[in-house]
């Protein structure tokens, strides 16, 4: 995929990419030649895809256990949902009504990384995000997430109890936040991330950058039984630069090409289940649900995020963050209810 590739041309993208096969694969060309690696693949999505399993804190996440709700906040006044934003002074009261309603994790970050966010120091991070999550991991009974690309936040913040630490680049910001994770034994949330948060796009280079980011793990030391990753849904500002003016580009579907882009990820995510770890999507009230159904203020998004919430599910997702979690729990038990009768019914 060049640099000048079209928007129809990013979108053409088989099935079974360079990363995965080795080559575009057509069955039909093919007929009984298809290649044992094909089968294999083929033979894997269908029988291996949903086993997978970790923990999150000491929740339980993947193979037969529950989809885990993991319950936002904000601490960032630039976050793209205003809901979702709560000043210090209230989040004790805010996090236990997301327990009440369903939430099995609270995640809180302090800086904001959507596409009209601005970055803050990691001192100003320290400053809002610790005290928060001291006051969160003793007054709660759930595992409390932090987060946070900076080694040293995320260090004070397992000093100050969070058990999980949500990087959204993927161990790749910070050199030394590997390091940090796996002398702490906590667990982590990874996302998808090339060289900056979300930007790949292609299920071939998400697929890459997250084994990627599986290998630091290895040669650090962290243990993949507490890695979940994240294929990074979302209107990203790095993805956004990469696109340029094709990003806003509306194609014959009626979608930009950020929006498709999104939708093919979820559609696809059943795919990123070879790489052997749970799959954590976060969709809640995002852009690409605004564009869908033309709803520019993300408070008009629920419903729209519970549809594509089910079916993320259904495509393999195990852990969903989400600013509902009362609404999202309902959908998602019914989701894996339909998921889990694919096979034998007992």
């Amino acid at each position: 995929m060049g640099g000048h590739a079209s928007p129809h041309e990013i979108l053409e993208k088989g099935p079974f990419d360079p990363d995965t096969s080795g080559q575009t694969y057509s069955v039909c060309d093919h007929g009984p030649e298809v290649s044992i690696k094909l089968f294999y693949l083929m033979s894997f999505s269908f029988s291996s895809i949903w086993m997978t399993k970790a923990k999150l804190g000491r929740v339980k996440v993947g193979g037969k256990a529950p989809v885990v709700v993991i319950g936002v906040i904000n601490l960032s006044p630039d976050s793209f949902y205003r809901g979702s934003i709560v000043r210090r002074v209230a989040i004790q009261k805010y996090a236990r009504e997301l327990v009440k309603r369903g939430a099995d994790i609270i995640d809180v970050g302090a800086m904001g990384t959507g596409p009209m966010s601005k970055p803050i120091s990691a001192e100003r991070e320290m400053r809002e995000l610790i005290p928060a999550i001291r006051v969160l991991s003793r007054q709660l009974d759930v595992p409390i997430s932090a987060d946070t690309q900076r080694a040293s936040v995320a260090e004070a913040a397992i000093e100050a109890g969070a058990t999980i630490i949500n990087d959204i680049s993927g161990l790749k910001r910070d050199v030394r936040m590997a390091d940090v994770i796996a002398d702490s034994g906590c667990s982590a949330l990874l996302m998808a991330t090339k060289h900056a948060p979300g930007d790949v796009y292609d299920i071939g280079e998400i697929r890459r950058v997250l084994r990627e980011s599986l290998n630091i793990c290895r040669s650090s030391g962290i243990s993949l039984g507490r890695i979940v990753l994240d294929p990074a849904v979302g209107y990203w500002p790095a993805r956004l630069a990469r696109l340029g003016r094709r990003a806003k580009k509306r194609l014959q579907s009626g979608y930009t090409l950020a929006t498709s882009l999104d939708l093919r990820i979820l559609a696809r995510l059943g795919e990123l289940k070879s790489l052997g770890r749970p799959l954590c999507v976060g969709i809640s009230r995002k852009s690409f649900l605004g564009d869908v159904l033309n709803l520019p203020k993300p408070e008009d998004r629920l419903v729209g995020s519970l549809a594509a919430t089910a079916i993320a599910v259904l495509n393999g997702a195990d852990v969903v963050r989400t600013h509902d979690p009362a609404e999202t729990r309902q959908a998602v038990r019914v989701a894996e209810a339909i998921r889990r009768s694919r096979g034998k019914i007992t």
